[in-house]
C-alpha cells in the first residue's frame, strides 16, 4: 500500500477555495461599482432637478421675462444660435459656479417661434454635465405679463 501525503490534497482544497473567493470577490466588486455609478446618477438628476425647477418658478414667477429671471437666480442671459438663453453653471457639489470649474450646465432657452397660444411664452430647461450627457430637460410655459 502506498502512502500518500495528506498535505496535497490540503493544497489543492485550498487552491479551489481561493478560487472560489476570487470569483465571489469579482461579482462582488462589480456590484458595488454599478451601485456608486447609480447612486451619483440618481444624486445628479434630483439636484439637476431642484435647480431646474428654481429656475423654471422664477421664469414663471417673472411672466416669462428673461433679464428679470436671469437677476432673480443669477444666470448670465445671453443669446445663443439665435435664442435667449439663462445659462448658470454648477460644482460637483451643485454650487453655483463660473464657467471654468463648472461640472454642470443649467440652460432655459425660451422659443422664438410663435407660441400655439398668443400669450404663452415657452421655453425648455436643460441640465447637462460640461462632458455633454444631459440629465433632464423638460418644457415650460408662462403666461405673458399684459401690457
Amino acid at each position: 500500500m502506498r502512502y500518500r501525503s495528506k498535505s496535497t490534497l490540503f493544497l489543492i482544497e485550498q487552491l479551489i477555495v481561493i478560487a472560489v473567493f476570487a470569483i465571489c470577490a469579482a461579482a462582488c466588486i462589480s456590484i458595488l461599482s454599478n451601485a456608486y455609478f447609480l447612486a451619483r446618477d440618481t444624486r445628479d438628476v434630483s439636484n439637476a432637478l431642484l435647480v431646474a425647477e428654481s429656475l423654471a418658478e422664477s421664469f414663471k414667477a417673472v411672466s416669462g421675462d428673461l433679464e428679470a429671471a436671469a437677476e432673480i437666480s443669477g444666470g448670465n442671459l445671453k443669446t445663443v444660435d439665435g435664442t435667449d438663453t439663462i445659462t448658470m453653471f454648477f460644482s460637483d457639489n451643485w454650487l453655483q459656479t463660473d464657467e471654468d470649474t463648472a461640472q454642470y450646465i443649467l440652460q432655459l432657452k425660451s422659443d422664438n417661434q410663435p407660441p400655439s397660444h398668443p400669450s404663452l411664452l415657452t421655453g425648455a430647461v436643460t441640465v447637462s454635465r460640461t462632458t455633454g450627457d444631459q440629465l433632464l430637460t423638460f418644457p415650460i410655459a408662462t403666461r405673458q405679463a399684459t401690457r
